[in-house]
């Protein structure tokens, strides 16, 4: 349910002329953060889970994945619906232009075959192949990152920070680095003893 704050709070806003001057681009803009922290959020469940044992981070994984794919998908049309108006010429000559959009477009590509098979039924039905392709979101957030990267001009304080958060989520999923902190964890515990 707390996914759902940011919308209502922007629709509040929205309602009550609490926006920017550029209504539109406010819109985008936030829309398109809360999609990336809801990725981010998403991919940080499992090393919250098997690092600091916090098992209930796994339990909210998949709400926190599909509530990011949403505002995404919010945030893709304002820019085809809004913005652009469904003006495919237009909107096909910034692909060519604008790497952002053409990054940003990739990601939102991979990550929809990741919400449609998030359910139970599809994981039976594809059984091991279903892990194989949610694999596939340690492509799509990286490239939403670099999505935001190239979108940002001047200050790029918070897309880097985004870059280095995702890159140790990553880095904590590698075999060889969960190793060690598993080492290091036992120590601890044999040191107590």
């Amino acid at each position: 349910m707390a996914a759902l704050l940011p919308i209502t709070h922007l629709l509040w806003d929205t309602w009550r002329g609490n926006l920017t001057v550029n209504p539109l681009q406010d819109w985008t803009f936030r829309t398109g953060d809360w999609a990336l922290r809801l990725l981010v959020a998403s991919l940080a469940c499992t090393p919250i889970a098997t690092i600091f044992g916090f098992k209930q981070a796994s339990s909210v994984r998949r709400a926190l994945g599909l509530y990011g794919f949403g505002y995404a998908v919010v945030h893709f049309f304002i820019f085809i619906g809004v913005d652009y108006r469904f003006a495919f010429d237009l909107i096909w000559d910034d692909l060519a232009t604008k790497r952002y959009i053409l990054v940003g477009l990739v990601a939102l590509l991979i990550f929809m075959p990741l919400a449609i098979t998030s359910t139970r039924a599809w994981m039976k039905r594809l059984g091991r192949q279903w892990k194989q392709l949610h694999k596939l979101t340690y492509i799509a957030v990286p490239l939403a990152v670099v999505h935001y990267i190239w979108l940002v001009k001047a200050d790029l304080r918070d897309p880097l920070l985004y870059a280095t958060i995702v890159a140790v989520l990553l880095l904590l999923r590698l075999p060889w680095v969960r190793t060690q902190i598993s080492k290091l964890k036992y120590r601890r515990v044999f040191q107590k003893l």
